[in-house]
């Protein structure tokens, strides 16, 4: 009569040392992180592209702006957000805001020389706006003046890999290259 001791032992023995099918079974387990992995560092990428794209075009529109050497009209404005819009190649709406921010030093502030919103996309910054965002500003002699362009614009990541949908936001400050401050039309410039 066989024991079943015996047996049981060279089964279990020639069933631990079997690797058929281990290649299947790491492939199973390894595949879907390796696709996640693989879609990550494409979305990751994106959003740095992104970001990179909204910065250059946003230092790109206020380099112009301070290069003026005439005033500029409010369709000169809409016409910087169109370009940004081309610049940055998106088919969701970029918002941008120009201001020409000055010191007075005998009010010891900031204050808003001027603000405009192409399509009134975002409010005009007021004196009292600036307050808060004084520590964000340089420093300044008294009347001295510098444009600020504020641009926001939405980013949606391609595949949820933790990146949530943001707006992608950008605050440059320039001064102006050739004239003392840059003037709008319709503001009077003195």
């Amino acid at each position: 009569m066989i024991t079943l001791k015996p047996v049981l032992r060279r089964l279990m023995s020639r069933f631990s040392k079997d690797e058929a099918g281990t290649l299947m079974a790491e492939a199973v387990l390894v595949l879907p992180f390796m696709l996640w992995s693989y879609l990550a560092l494409f979305v990751y990428w994106d959003s740095y592209r992104a970001i990179n794209t909204v910065q250059k075009a946003a230092y790109t529109i206020s380099d112009m702006i301070s290069r003026e050497m005439v005033a500029v009209t409010d369709d000169y404005i809409v016409g910087m957000d169109a370009m940004m819009e081309y610049m940055i190649d998106q088919d969701q709406d970029s918002k941008t805001r120009v201001t020409e921010i000055t010191w007075s030093e005998l009010n010891n502030r900031y204050e808003v020389f001027w603000s405009r919103s192409p399509h009134n996309a975002m409010p005009r910054l007021t004196n009292g706006d600036l307050a808060a965002l004084a520590h964000r500003l340089p420093l300044m002699a008294d009347g001295d003046h510098v444009v600020l362009v504020e641009v926001e614009v939405s980013y949606s990541p391609s595949f949820n890999v933790g990146i949530d949908d943001q707006v992608l936001k950008q605050f440059i400050v320039t001064r102006p290259r050739f004239v003392p401050k840059v003037c709008l039309i319709g503001v009077a410039c003195t």
